[in-house]
């Protein structure tokens, strides 16, 4: 599928110039500006250890990223017997399989209130009281925790991974927002949307918005984009194909 000549994309996701995001995007003849709006760091650990050396106690993982994924892996290459995994969304879910995990639970929707919806759905009363384990982000939201603590589960929240804010190149981003240069800009997480606003300021934020569609990967990240005040589109399906396709024909009916 070619593209017609559109105005360049921009990937706020913390990636290379070849990460997975940019790739999609250029093979559907799409051009691509990398302003990654979000970083990720190694966390102190110590935490997430201990909970992995007792593991066999555990009745689930829950991971709802693709970097808890690889920060557990990274220490238990093997999918441990005995303990369900659940995954938030379709994209998590092929990264645990890749690596010979098997994935026991995944909502139909790739957002944390899904999970719990599909956790409550399969819930019984053999399962009150089940220990879960959840490696998070420096800034996972409460959703999981709190709504698995709700139905009766003992959760044990751990930092996997540090996510802290980028440094951009301010003068060259303003120069495409003062231009009206940029087709859309995709967000593939609510601290992408935060992070950038936060980087290039309100004003210049509201400006690169008003005149671009922005796109997200799904409704936890739609709505961080409504606290700013902008509508997005969603993605058809919340994976980075999912995104990148939903990109593309949005394009393509504004070209």
């Amino acid at each position: 599928m070619n593209a017609p000549a559109v105005r360049p994309v921009v990937v706020t996701r913390a990636e290379a110039s070849d990460g997975p995001l940019s790739r999609e995007l250029r093979g559907l003849g799409l051009t691509v500006l990398l302003w990654p709006a979000v970083s990720v760091a190694r966390a102190d650990t110590s935490a997430l250890d201990a909970a992995l050396a007792e593991l066999q106690s555990y009745g689930w993982i829950v991971f709802a990223s693709r970097h808890a994924v690889a920060a557990v892996l990274a220490r238990l290459p093997t999918a441990p017997a005995q303990v369900r995994i659940a995954a938030v969304g379709q994209a998590t879910a092929q990264e645990l399989r890749q690596r010979g995990w098997p994935v026991h639970l995944v909502p139909d929707e790739a957002s944390a209130a899904a999970l719990i919806t599909a956790f409550a759905a399969h819930w019984s009363e053999e399962d009150a009281g089940v220990k879960v384990l959840y490696p998070a982000s420096s800034r996972a939201l409460p959703t999981i925790a709190a709504g698995l603590t709700q139905l009766g589960a003992r959760v044990t929240q751990v930092e996997a991974y540090h996510t802290q804010g980028a440094t951009l190149d301010l003068e060259e981003c303003r120069a495409w927002i003062a231009r009206g240069g940029i087709g859309a800009v995709t967000f593939a997480s609510p601290s992408a949307v935060s992070e950038l606003a936060r980087s290039l300021g309100e004003s210049d934020f509201q400006r690169l918005l008003a005149g671009t569609a922005a796109v997200a990967i799904g409704r936890t990240t739609a709505a961080e984009l409504s606290v700013h005040g902008h509508a997005a589109v969603v993605a058809e399906s919340a994976t980075l194909h999912g995104l990148a396709l939903t990109t593309l024909r949005l394009l393509q009916t504004r070209a």
